[in-house]
């Protein structure tokens, strides 16, 4: 299992490549990625408001509604393979290997996520992310932050502070929010010059009219 501390930098890097991704579209660049407890990536999510004209389309609820499809596509996966498995031992009076994750389903945007896995509990029950980590390149507004807690994911790790926005200690602290049922752990400032940057690019671009 991945501890909190580690591969910050490399999810960042991932939720980065996707925050300029929304660039083509004329969104904000904010990305975002969902790993499991192994560090396989299970979602990948861009700021997508203006390319859908979808209100709620910020990078973490893409991310959370890809990685949510994923886990219920792996646990299918492993209920299929199991029956086949099943029906292999009960032919030949022995069990079989199971193969690959050919019946995992497309790979997501044509990159790399979780695989099958062959034994051992998923990161979640269907909507539950339960031992999953969310990694964003700005600071959840109150709307993600509501999804992260109900997605029940425990760990959050995102690059640059939202002063404006942000409900994960700089305006609001959805988060950790001792009222509500499930509490998260917070990363702040994984490469956030990067993903500072990034924006202040981005807005500057759009007052000066390009």
């Amino acid at each position: 299992m991945v501890s909190a501390g580690m591969n910050h930098n490399e999810w960042m890097r991932l939720a980065l490549t996707e925050a300029r991704g929304a660039l083509d579209t004329g969104d904000v660049p904010i990305g975002a990625v969902v790993v499991g407890p192994d560090g396989a990536v299970l979602g990948y999510g861009r700021n997508r408001r203006e390319e859908l004209g979808d209100p709620t389309a910020h990078a973490e609820v893409v991310a959370i509604r890809a990685a949510a499809a994923r886990l219920r596509e792996l646990a299918a996966t492993r209920g299929d393979e199991g029956a086949e498995q099943g029906k292999t031992a009960a032919g030949s009076g022995g069990i079989q290997p199971v193969g690959g994750a050919s019946g995992a389903g497309a790979p997501l945007a044509d990159k790399p996520v979780a695989g099958t896995p062959a034994a051992g509990p998923l990161a979640g029950d269907g909507w539950r992310l339960s031992d999953c980590t969310l990694i964003v390149t700005l600071e959840p507004c109150a709307m993600c932050a509501g999804a992260v807690v109900l997605s029940r994911i425990p760990r959050v790790v995102f690059g640059a502070w939202d002063e404006k926005a942000g409900a994960a200690g700089s305006v609001f602290d959805v988060l950790r929010e001792r009222r509500l049922n499930h509490w998260v752990e917070v990363y702040p400032g994984v490469r956030e010059d990067e993903c500072a940057v990034l924006l202040r690019d981005f807005f500057a671009g759009h007052r000066n009219g390009s």
